[in-house]
Protein backbone atom coordinates (compact mmCIF):
# COMPACT_ATOMS: atom_id res chain seq x y z
CA UNK A 1 0.00 0.00 0.00
CA UNK A 2 0.99 3.32 -0.88
CA UNK A 3 1.52 5.75 2.18
CA UNK A 4 0.70 9.57 1.92
CA UNK A 5 4.37 10.19 1.71
CA UNK A 6 4.71 8.73 -0.59
CA UNK A 7 1.85 9.66 -2.79
CA UNK A 8 3.15 13.18 -2.76
CA UNK A 9 5.94 12.34 -5.24
CA UNK A 10 4.54 9.43 -7.37
CA UNK A 11 2.77 10.39 -10.86
CA UNK A 12 3.75 7.39 -12.38
CA UNK A 13 2.19 7.15 -15.60
CA UNK A 14 -0.04 10.36 -14.83
CA UNK A 15 -1.22 12.68 -17.67
CA UNK A 16 -0.56 16.37 -16.31
CA UNK A 17 -1.48 19.46 -18.23
CA UNK A 18 0.60 22.62 -17.55
CA UNK A 19 -0.95 25.96 -19.24
CA UNK A 20 1.67 28.46 -19.18
CA UNK A 21 4.33 25.83 -18.85
CA UNK A 22 6.94 27.04 -21.09
CA UNK A 23 8.48 29.44 -18.61
CA UNK A 24 8.15 30.57 -14.81
CA UNK A 25 6.35 28.51 -12.47
CA UNK A 26 4.82 26.75 -15.33
CA UNK A 27 7.84 25.48 -16.38
CA UNK A 28 8.75 24.09 -13.14
CA UNK A 29 5.57 22.77 -12.35
CA UNK A 30 6.52 20.87 -15.51
CA UNK A 31 9.63 19.24 -14.66
CA UNK A 32 8.70 18.24 -11.33
CA UNK A 33 5.79 16.42 -12.14
CA UNK A 34 7.84 14.83 -15.32
CA UNK A 35 10.37 14.12 -12.38
CA UNK A 36 7.89 12.40 -10.12
CA UNK A 37 6.77 9.71 -13.60
CA UNK A 38 4.16 12.05 -15.25
CA UNK A 39 3.69 12.46 -18.81
CA UNK A 40 3.11 16.15 -19.13
CA UNK A 41 1.80 18.77 -21.51
CA UNK A 42 3.35 22.46 -22.63
CA UNK A 43 0.81 24.57 -23.40
CA UNK A 44 1.33 28.04 -23.99
CA UNK A 45 1.40 30.85 -26.55
CA UNK A 46 4.22 29.46 -28.80
CA UNK A 47 4.68 26.44 -30.05
CA UNK A 48 8.50 27.15 -30.23
CA UNK A 49 8.96 27.89 -26.57
CA UNK A 50 6.47 24.47 -25.86
CA UNK A 51 8.77 22.25 -28.18
CA UNK A 52 11.78 23.55 -26.99
CA UNK A 53 10.72 22.86 -22.75
CA UNK A 54 8.77 19.49 -24.11
CA UNK A 55 12.06 17.61 -25.95
CA UNK A 56 14.68 19.25 -22.75
CA UNK A 57 11.94 17.48 -20.28
CA UNK A 58 11.67 14.29 -22.49
CA UNK A 59 15.17 14.07 -22.35
CA UNK A 60 16.16 14.25 -18.88
CA UNK A 61 13.37 12.35 -17.52
CA UNK A 62 12.61 9.74 -20.25
CA UNK A 63 8.91 10.70 -20.47
CA UNK A 64 6.00 11.33 -23.00
CA UNK A 65 5.73 15.21 -23.64
CA UNK A 66 3.27 16.92 -25.94
CA UNK A 67 3.73 20.68 -26.85
CA UNK A 68 0.43 22.86 -27.79
CA UNK A 69 0.44 25.97 -28.72
CA UNK A 70 -2.94 27.24 -27.03
CA UNK A 71 -4.07 30.98 -26.49
CA UNK A 72 -6.11 30.31 -23.18
CA UNK A 73 -8.13 33.36 -23.64
CA UNK A 74 -9.04 32.24 -26.59
CA UNK A 75 -12.27 29.67 -26.10
CA UNK A 76 -11.61 27.43 -29.46
CA UNK A 77 -8.31 26.94 -28.63
CA UNK A 78 -8.92 25.60 -25.04
CA UNK A 79 -11.49 23.03 -26.88
CA UNK A 80 -8.37 22.06 -29.22
CA UNK A 81 -5.99 21.46 -26.26
CA UNK A 82 -8.34 19.43 -24.69
CA UNK A 83 -9.01 17.62 -28.19
CA UNK A 84 -5.27 17.32 -28.91
CA UNK A 85 -4.65 15.54 -24.89
CA UNK A 86 -7.15 13.40 -25.48
CA UNK A 87 -5.98 12.26 -28.75
CA UNK A 88 -2.48 11.86 -27.72
CA UNK A 89 -3.00 10.23 -24.27
CA UNK A 90 -6.72 9.73 -24.23
CA UNK A 91 -7.06 10.69 -20.46
CA UNK A 92 -6.01 13.59 -18.59
CA UNK A 93 -4.90 13.06 -14.54
CA UNK A 94 -4.32 16.55 -13.51
CA UNK A 95 -5.02 20.41 -15.24
CA UNK A 96 -2.86 22.89 -14.12
CA UNK A 97 -4.47 25.88 -15.02
CA UNK A 98 -1.28 28.35 -14.53
CA UNK A 99 -1.23 30.47 -17.62
CA UNK A 100 -1.86 34.27 -16.72
CA UNK A 101 -1.03 38.03 -18.37
CA UNK A 102 -1.54 41.38 -16.07
CA UNK A 103 -1.02 44.22 -18.71
CA UNK A 104 -0.29 47.64 -17.13
CA UNK A 105 -2.39 50.55 -18.24
CA UNK A 106 -1.15 54.20 -17.46
CA UNK A 107 -4.30 54.87 -15.37
CA UNK A 108 -7.95 53.58 -13.93
CA UNK A 109 -9.39 55.90 -16.15
CA UNK A 110 -6.96 55.16 -19.24
CA UNK A 111 -7.09 51.53 -19.35
CA UNK A 112 -8.72 50.58 -22.24
CA UNK A 113 -11.69 48.20 -23.38
CA UNK A 114 -9.54 46.03 -25.28
CA UNK A 115 -6.76 45.30 -22.18
CA UNK A 116 -9.57 44.36 -19.76
CA UNK A 117 -10.99 42.03 -22.65
CA UNK A 118 -7.75 40.45 -22.11
CA UNK A 119 -6.66 40.34 -19.15
CA UNK A 120 -10.30 38.59 -18.44
CA UNK A 121 -9.74 36.27 -21.06
CA UNK A 122 -6.53 34.84 -20.42
CA UNK A 123 -7.06 34.68 -16.55
CA UNK A 124 -10.76 33.88 -15.83
CA UNK A 125 -12.39 32.93 -19.00
CA UNK A 126 -9.99 30.00 -20.05
CA UNK A 127 -9.42 28.75 -16.05
CA UNK A 128 -13.34 28.33 -16.67
CA UNK A 129 -13.50 27.32 -20.52
CA UNK A 130 -10.04 24.67 -19.71
CA UNK A 131 -11.99 23.57 -16.06
CA UNK A 132 -15.45 22.54 -17.78
CA UNK A 133 -13.46 20.85 -20.75
CA UNK A 134 -11.30 18.77 -19.09
CA UNK A 135 -13.32 18.31 -15.94
CA UNK A 136 -16.41 16.84 -17.42
CA UNK A 137 -14.57 14.12 -18.71
CA UNK A 138 -12.47 13.68 -15.28
CA UNK A 139 -15.78 13.14 -14.01
CA UNK A 140 -16.68 10.94 -16.66
CA UNK A 141 -13.43 8.45 -16.44
CA UNK A 142 -14.00 8.79 -12.17
CA UNK A 143 -11.65 10.65 -11.35
CA UNK A 144 -8.60 13.52 -11.21
CA UNK A 145 -7.36 16.81 -10.13
CA UNK A 146 -7.77 20.84 -11.33
CA UNK A 147 -5.51 23.21 -9.81
CA UNK A 148 -5.82 26.78 -10.52
CA UNK A 149 -3.60 29.63 -10.16
CA UNK A 150 -4.14 33.53 -8.96
CA UNK A 151 -2.28 35.69 -7.05
CA UNK A 152 -2.57 37.75 -3.87
CA UNK A 153 -3.51 40.47 -6.30
CA UNK A 154 -6.82 38.11 -5.67
CA UNK A 155 -6.70 39.36 -2.28
CA UNK A 156 -5.18 43.05 -2.27
CA UNK A 157 -4.44 44.13 -5.49
CA UNK A 158 -2.91 47.65 -5.80
CA UNK A 159 -4.23 50.42 -8.77
CA UNK A 160 -1.76 49.05 -10.89
CA UNK A 161 -3.57 45.66 -10.76
CA UNK A 162 -7.41 46.68 -10.60
CA UNK A 163 -8.40 44.24 -14.06
CA UNK A 164 -5.59 41.64 -13.00
CA UNK A 165 -7.20 41.32 -9.24
CA UNK A 166 -10.64 41.09 -9.97
CA UNK A 167 -9.68 38.30 -12.65
CA UNK A 168 -8.10 36.58 -9.80
CA UNK A 169 -10.53 36.97 -7.13
CA UNK A 170 -12.92 35.27 -9.74
CA UNK A 171 -10.52 32.22 -10.52
CA UNK A 172 -10.84 31.71 -6.34
CA UNK A 173 -14.86 31.67 -6.46
CA UNK A 174 -14.54 29.30 -9.58
CA UNK A 175 -12.25 27.05 -7.53
CA UNK A 176 -15.14 27.09 -5.21
CA UNK A 177 -17.88 26.44 -7.74
CA UNK A 178 -15.89 23.49 -9.78
CA UNK A 179 -14.98 21.75 -6.77
CA UNK A 180 -18.85 21.46 -5.68
CA UNK A 181 -20.01 20.87 -9.47
CA UNK A 182 -17.38 17.67 -9.84
CA UNK A 183 -17.06 16.77 -6.40
CA UNK A 184 -16.53 13.54 -5.51
CA UNK A 185 -14.41 12.33 -7.71
CA UNK A 186 -12.49 15.25 -9.35
CA UNK A 187 -10.83 17.77 -6.62
CA UNK A 188 -10.22 21.65 -7.66
CA UNK A 189 -8.16 24.21 -5.84
CA UNK A 190 -5.90 26.98 -6.57
CA UNK A 191 -2.52 28.51 -5.60
CA UNK A 192 -2.02 32.10 -4.57
CA UNK A 193 1.44 32.52 -5.35
CA UNK A 194 3.26 36.13 -4.02
CA UNK A 195 6.12 37.36 -5.88
CA UNK A 196 8.11 35.30 -7.43
CA UNK A 197 11.76 35.48 -9.44
CA UNK A 198 10.47 34.49 -12.64
CA UNK A 199 11.62 36.33 -15.83
CA UNK A 200 9.21 38.68 -15.21
CA UNK A 201 10.88 40.03 -12.27
CA UNK A 202 13.88 40.98 -14.31
CA UNK A 203 12.51 44.26 -15.03
CA UNK A 204 11.24 44.84 -11.54
CA UNK A 205 12.65 47.94 -9.79
CA UNK A 206 15.45 47.86 -7.02
CA UNK A 207 12.49 49.21 -4.78
CA UNK A 208 10.44 46.05 -5.31
CA UNK A 209 12.66 44.00 -3.29
CA UNK A 210 12.69 46.34 -0.76
CA UNK A 211 9.40 46.18 -0.67
CA UNK A 212 9.68 42.63 0.12
CA UNK A 213 11.79 43.04 2.86
CA UNK A 214 9.39 45.41 4.63
CA UNK A 215 5.83 43.36 4.14
CA UNK A 216 6.90 39.93 3.65
CA UNK A 217 7.43 37.26 7.00
CA UNK A 218 10.30 35.78 4.82
CA UNK A 219 11.86 38.70 3.97
CA UNK A 220 12.02 38.11 -0.04
CA UNK A 221 10.69 36.75 -3.06
CA UNK A 222 10.57 33.05 -3.98
CA UNK A 223 12.64 30.85 -6.27
CA UNK A 224 10.52 29.44 -9.32
CA UNK A 225 10.91 25.80 -7.99
CA UNK A 226 9.22 26.72 -4.14
CA UNK A 227 6.23 26.63 -5.69
CA UNK A 228 6.44 22.92 -6.90
CA UNK A 229 5.82 21.22 -3.05
CA UNK A 230 2.18 22.82 -3.18
CA UNK A 231 1.64 21.97 -6.53
CA UNK A 232 2.71 18.62 -6.10
CA UNK A 233 0.63 18.32 -3.00
CA UNK A 234 -2.80 19.70 -4.35
CA UNK A 235 -2.25 17.22 -7.28
CA UNK A 236 -1.53 14.09 -5.38
CA UNK A 237 -3.45 12.20 -3.67
CA UNK A 238 -1.51 12.43 -0.55
CA UNK A 239 -4.46 15.93 -0.78
CA UNK A 240 -7.65 13.25 -1.47
CA UNK A 241 -9.75 15.10 1.19
CA UNK A 242 -8.44 18.83 0.08
CA UNK A 243 -11.11 20.43 -2.62
CA UNK A 244 -12.22 24.23 -3.00
CA UNK A 245 -9.12 25.64 -1.51
CA UNK A 246 -6.67 28.31 -1.99
CA UNK A 247 -3.34 27.64 -0.78
CA UNK A 248 -1.20 30.69 -0.29
CA UNK A 249 2.71 30.41 -1.29
CA UNK A 250 3.26 34.52 -0.85
CA UNK A 251 6.45 34.16 1.56
CA UNK A 252 4.00 35.54 4.36
CA UNK A 253 2.76 38.64 2.87
CA UNK A 254 1.12 40.85 5.27
CA UNK A 255 -1.59 41.69 2.75
CA UNK A 256 -4.01 39.70 1.21
CA UNK A 257 -5.10 37.41 3.77
CA UNK A 258 -8.03 36.56 2.76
Amino acid sequence: MTTPEQQLTDFTDRVVVVTGGSRGLGQAMVEAFARCGADVVVASRKMDACAKVAKEVSTATGRRTLPVACHVGDWAQCDALTEAVYAEFGRCDVLVNNAGSSPLYPSLVEAEEALFDKTMAVNLRGTFRLSSTFGSRMVEAGGGAIINVSSVSASAPTPVEAIYGAAKAGVHSLTESFARAYGPTVRVNCLQPGPFLTDISTHWPASAHEGFRQRLALQRAGKVDEIVGAALYLASDAASFTTGSVLKVDGGAVYGTG
